[in-house]
């Protein structure tokens, strides 16, 4: 049976770390999402710092349930590309020492088979692969770029163990995409999945992001696709920062328990 361990975005709660842990805390979250750029960067993080933030999360019963790592561009650009591929391992290894497997950011848009810029793309992956194994950490992308099929031919092309998948259903749904056919293709390489939701907007042709729940997004039919996979990783609720954005992740959470009762 799926068990449900509730993650929270860090980010979602507008306060200084050490506040935001106690408040993430108090909403009976298990785990926190950490932002490798903004709330804690890898670069002169040092072992008596790493002790001390895992310090603060065994005193608020918290474990680290991924690590983003958000980049301006995808690993399919050569500009900048060596630095991107530095700094992503070096956020691999930090999750590590907090005690996160799972490291995640957006690819970018998968480009032709045939071309210069998917080759960079599978080199790209395949050393972020190699280093996770190495490290203990795995990189994983975020889905909403491309399809589901197109994110698993790529995962298959790049072989056993070298990408894993960040599941963000309202992503799919805001980039036009089949969410649970995406679910259908890549539930075996989920490590992470986002509850988030979203809706179609027909008077203005778009989607638009609403609280968990309000939506389109079906969560019992993806959950029973992970159930089957055995998933065993946190599903971690989001919201846009605003002065209401605590009580959106409480109510959020909530909302999940009630959907695995």
């Amino acid at each position: 049976m799926l068990k449900l361990r509730k993650g929270v975005r860090l980010e979602s709660l507008g306060l200084p770390f050490k506040q935001a842990l106690a408040a993430a805390a108090e909403t009976g979250a298990q785990g926190v999402e950490i932002n490798a750029r903004t709330e804690i960067r890898p670069t002169g993080l040092s072992r008596t710092g790493v002790r001390h933030i895992r310090k603060m999360l065994s005193d608020h019963r918290l474990a680290v349930c991924c690590v983003n790592f958000p980049t301006r561009r995808g690993y399919a650009s050569l500009e900048h590309l060596d630095q991107r591929l530095d700094a992503t391992r070096a956020a691999m290894s930090m999750a590590y020492e907090l005690g996160c497997n799972v490291v995640s950011n957006r690819i970018g848009r998968v480009p032709p088979a045939d071309s210069t810029e998917y080759r960079t793309l599978l080199q790209a992956l395949e050393d972020l692969g190699r280093h996770g194994s190495r490290v203990g950490a795995m990189f994983a992308a975020r889905t909403g770029d491309d399809d589901g099929a197109t994110l698993r031919e790529l995962i298959q092309a790049l072989g056993p163990g070298a990408l894993y998948v960040d599941f963000d259903p309202a992503e799919l749904l805001l980039n036009n995409h089949d969410v649970e056919g995406a679910m259908r293709e890549l539930a075996s390489f989920v490590l992470h999945f986002r509850a988030r939701d979203a809706v179609r907007d027909l008077s203005r042709s778009e989607s638009v992001e609403v609280q968990l729940g309000r939506g389109s997004i079906d969560l019992p039919p993806l959950l029973a696709m992970l159930e089957e996979q055995h998933y065993s990783g946190f599903i971690t609720v989001q919201r846009p920062v605003s002065p209401g954005s605590a009580v959106q992740i409480a109510q959020s959470l909530e909302y999940l328990e009630n959907v695995f009762q």
